[in-house]
């Protein structure tokens, strides 16, 4: 390999990791709010603990949160009830009791994300609809902006200041929108990307354990017939 064919394997190399880490990042901040929305205001912080990893000790997540067992587990309850989390226990022999450990569903999670990203993008393509198509009218002096149909209840005057109101201009918002549509598509598109790819990996899977066992069924039906060509076998040497 020549020395120009290396430096262009390390670039890409380096562009593939900075990618894959941007997509984590992301996929970490949209879930914490996820998870803030169904678990209370500063439950976001379990995603660290649980995010690329498998079966955190639940004691460890409420030492690191800094919260008692049983609020960890009120929060880990309801991203259960979601299916965003999952669990195995093993029993303490010491101590007697069962310890859970905690497992973030990844494919849910992201099904979870992209459903979120779609209802964010429906929205800000709404509200583009109407910055294009209405007007919207704002106070000189106060600053707040109504609508059309607000402006003309009130004579076009301000409600707060009495000010007249003069035509809004829509272009800041419209270009403001826009980019936002294109940030959340950019974000949706990757989190598809990755749903495709677990869901390949988990085809590739169940194909694997089904030929696995369709070979052990194959081999068991292979054992039953040459024990029971070698009994008939032997009956016929009795009987001779």
């Amino acid at each position: 390999m020549t020395t120009k064919r290396r430096r262009r394997k390390r670039e890409l190399n380096r562009k593939v990791f900075k990618i894959i880490f941007l997509v984590y990042i992301m996929q970490e901040k949209l879930l914490k709010s996820i998870v803030e929305e169904l678990a209370g205001l500063g439950s976001g912080l379990i995603v660290d603990l649980l995010f690329n990893k498998r079966d955190v000790n639940e004691f460890l997540i409420a030492k690191r949160m800094k919260l008692t067992i049983n609020q960890v587990r009120n929060i880990l309850y309801k991203l259960s009830a979601e299916g965003l989390v999952s669990f195995i226990r093993k029993k303490d022999n010491r101590k007697g009791w069962y310890i859970y450990f905690w497992t973030l569903n990844t494919e849910k999670c992201l099904v979870r994300l992209e459903a979120e990203l779609q209802k964010k993008i429906k929205d800000l393509k709404e509200q583009l609809l109407n910055r294009e198509q209405k007007r919207y009218y704002v106070c000189p002096s106060c600053k707040i902006e109504v609508s059309e149909e607000t402006a003309l209840e009130n004579d076009f005057s301000c409600s707060e200041c009495a000010e007249i109101y003069v035509l809004a201009g829509n272009e800041e918002h419209i270009k403001e929108i826009n980019n936002k549509i294109k940030l959340r598509e950019r974000e949706l598109k990757l989190i598809q990307i990755e749903l495709l790819d677990i869901r390949q990996k988990h085809e590739k899977k169940r194909q694997s354990d089904e030929n696995k066992l369709k070979n052990k069924k194959k081999q068991e039906r292979k054992k039953k017939s040459k024990a029971k060509s070698k009994a008939t076998i032997k009956k016929k040497k009795n009987k001779k």
